[in-house]
């Protein structure tokens, strides 16, 4: 069940993305680009996901001791701000606002039949591997 439902989200997720625009990295970067030639459209996006989701999790979620599909719930523990999460946030932060292209919208992107988005989603894998191999040099 846990993963029927984790399947059904994603694919939720994806079609929300693909009809809201996300997926254009024109429209992102143009959104991003606050001191150029901005455009405010996503703003509404976000807002609605937000009216969507704050209700959501107060009333579904946050009153729960325990999650429904599994043991426990899957937290991060950590709560300094240290250097391998400023690092990634800021390496994260500039591929999008360079290329417009988040990961989840990439992976939406791809399925919508934007085939330019291959070369970013291997870049993605290639980073992930690079960490993975790499990581324990850095705690």
């Amino acid at each position: 069940m846990f993963y029927l439902v984790s399947l059904l989200t994603g694919l939720l997720f994806g079609i929300g993305m693909v009809l809201s625009g996300m997926v254009d990295p024109q429209l992102v970067t143009a959104f991003l680009d606050v001191f150029g030639s901005w455009n405010p459209s996503l703003i509404f996006v976000m807002g609605g996901a937000l009216l969507i989701f704050v209700p959501g999790y107060q009333s579904l979620i946050k009153r729960r001791s325990q999650p429904v599909l599994v043991d426990s719930w899957s937290m991060n523990t950590k709560h300094v701000i240290d250097h391998p999460l400023l690092c990634g946030a800021a390496i994260f932060g500039i591929g999008w606002g360079l290329l417009g292209v988040c990961p989840g919208p990439a992976v939406s992107s791809v399925l919508a039949g934007n085939s330019d988005v291959w070369l970013f989603l291997v870049a993605l894998m290639a980073g992930i591997a690079i960490y993975k191999g790499t990581s324990r040099f850095f705690e």
